[in-house]
């Protein structure tokens, strides 16, 4: 029986999926996004240690709400524990329940043989994937989050090739990723893809800005404005516009 390391879990989730959701925060990042608003979530091995029946008791207890919504696994990398993941995503699949992970798909190896093999059983029993594309551009990804953007693209093509559901996630940060060019390479990539089913484009915000006071932690974009509703709605339009343009030019 495996145990997961589980920062904290929300059982009346409504924006990480379809329906309500029952929301499990893993604990461990490899990336550091600038605009982390979970800092407290990045180091591996911290959280409080729970199988996979610890973590579905409230659920279980409360099925009746769950039945147009379901699970949905985030944190962290929720990915860094995938034997974990598989484990509670076979059990919710067995019984029948929808099943969502919220990742940036740093984690994806197309070349480690015993990985692949546990990703593809793992997306046997994953009804949706959201994908965290922090920045299109490699450079300006690195600088963001510390990672290359190679493995998350080349996970967005694989989920693709295997039909796996994506809900495109990206958050608009100006002066960083609040750029026409950038917006609409974002969109000509997803162009390419034939799974993606929806795009959530979010405006950058503070919050969690007391979260790294907490821990003692220098906050990484103190100079930097919150993105606005408009903005996020603006762009999202012009990433639909350079999406069903690059679609139309394959036709």
């Amino acid at each position: 029986m495996t145990k997961g390391y589980v920062h904290s879990i929300e059982t009346c989730g409504t924006v990480d999926g379809p329906g309500l959701r029952y929301v499990i925060f893993l604990q461990g990042c490899p990336m550091r996004c600038q605009y982390c608003h979970n800092p407290d979530t990045w180091e591996p091995g911290k959280g409080q240690q729970m199988t996979v029946e610890e973590v579905l008791e409230k659920f279980y207890h409360n099925t009746a709400f769950y039945k147009t919504g379901g699970v949905t696994v985030t944190g962290g990398e929720p990915m860094l524990q995938i034997d974990f993941l598989i484990e509670l995503f076979e059990k919710l699949h067995k019984d029948g329940f929808h099943t969502c992970i919220d990742t940036s798909g740093i984690v994806f190896q197309p070349n480690n043989e015993k990985l692949m093999e546990k990703i593809n059983r793992l997306m046997d029993v994953t009804d949706l994937v959201m994908l965290d594309i922090k920045h299109i551009d490699n450079e300006k990804h690195k600088d963001l989050t510390a990672q290359s953007n190679e493995p998350i693209l080349a996970f967005a093509k694989y989920l693709d090739q295997k039909g796996i559901p994506v809900w495109i996630r990206h958050v608009i940060v100006p002066g960083i990723t609040l750029f026409k060019e950038y917006l609409e390479r974002l969109g000509e990539f997803m162009a390419t893809l034939s799974n993606v089913k929806a795009l959530d484009v979010l405006p950058y915000h503070s919050m969690g800005k007391v979260k790294y006071e907490n821990l003692g932690l220098d906050y990484p974009l103190p100079d930097t404005r919150e993105a606005t509703k408009e903005e996020a709605v603006a762009a999202k339009n012009i990433i639909l516009s350079a999406y069903r343009k690059q679609k139309n030019l394959k036709r």
